[in-house]
């Protein structure tokens, strides 16, 4: 039975929007050329993965010649506020607070850090109340 698609970017999806926003756009080749730069990628892999991508809204194409060209539709701030929202949903009962608790607890955190988040919920706090 085949693997369910999974709702969010695979590190692999991720690889191919990470040219695509540094490219603008890019064929299948040019893709499968710039992650063989890091490691081997076969071409049918990245044309696969393209089409599953396709298929999750994260890119478009369009046809020049017989090749397809594809475009990012996601912005990478808008790939990370999704892959943000399915871990907090799958890992902290969709609480941002579990998360920050969890961060601060697991993670070396300096004054500076901490001083600038303590701001951004200042800021957070003054937005909620107008």
């Amino acid at each position: 039975m085949a693997r369910p698609a999974s709702p969010t970017l695979t590190k692999s999806e991720q690889a191919i929007l990470e040219v695509l926003w540094e490219r603008g756009e890019a064929s299948v080749r040019d893709v499968a050329d710039e992650l063989a730069r890091l490691k081997p990628t076969a071409y049918t892999t990245v044309l696969t993965m393209l089409g599953i991508l396709d298929k999750k809204g994260f890119v478009t194409h369009r046809q020049e010649g017989r090749a397809f060209v594809y475009r990012a539709a996601i912005t990478r701030e808008q790939a990370r506020a999704q892959a943000l929202e399915h871990l907090l949903a799958q890992f902290f009962d969709g609480s941002p607070n579990l998360l920050a608790q969890h961060l601060i607890r697991e993670h070396d955190i300096d004054r500076a850090e901490i001083d600038a988040l303590r701001s951004r919920v200042g800021e957070a706090k003054a937005r909620r109340r107008k």
